[in-house]
């Protein structure tokens, strides 16, 4: 179970502009706030990774990207759990993050399962930019003595817990065809 203190700190650094690492389904994330495009930018820097690929949003429930997901009304539930994490690539509103949608036209978003990384949207009040704890190209940390080996100097904070169930980084599907983009 994750201390309140450790939340509350990590929703400070999030909306004083900062990064933070979290544990999600699979592996590590790296997080900040979705509108924030100097923390943004150094996330991608850190990351050493081509904006123009795009990052994926997570969210504690769909009230945290309605403003920029264009979902049809008939759209099927973004179900995802902590065993099988599902990152879905959904139709974005022109107030999507450019930054974060790259230089697609639709969102990468999940409905995170994850306690801790679900907290962390609700207690922000908003979703969050989450992306492999990893360079571009490299093995994601799984574990926290990697994370803080690799990112605990390039982050404003470590937030404490483990990743899991799963077995690494999300599945990816694409909401329109559900054509798996990237299996699990």
């Amino acid at each position: 179970m994750i201390s309140r203190d450790s939340i509350r700190k990590a929703v400070q650094v999030l909306h004083g502009g900062g990064i933070i690492a979290y544990p999600t389904e699979g592996v590590f994330g790296l997080g900040c706030l979705p509108e924030d495009i100097a923390a943004v930018t150094r996330i991608l820097e850190i990351k050493k990774r081509d904006p123009a690929m795009g990052l994926v949003l997570i969210a504690s429930d769909m009230e945290q990207l309605r403003s920029w997901t264009a979902l049809p009304p008939d759209a099927p539930q973004l179900e995802s759990t902590t065993d099988r994490p599902v990152t879905w690539i959904v139709p974005a509103t022109d107030e999507a993050p450019l930054l974060v949608r790259g230089s697609h036209p639709g969102l990468a978003v999940r409905l995170t399962a994850h306690p801790v990384a679900r907290e962390l949207c609700e207690a922000a009040g908003s979703a969050l930019v989450s992306t492999s704890a990893n360079l571009h190209g490299r093995p994601p940390a799984r574990n926290r003595h990697v994370l803080r080996r690799r990112f605990g100097t390039l982050v404003d904070y470590v937030v404490p817990g483990d990743c899991g169930p799963a077995a690494g980084p999300s599945e990816i599907r694409d909401l329109a065809t559900g054509r798996i983009l990237r299996s699990a």
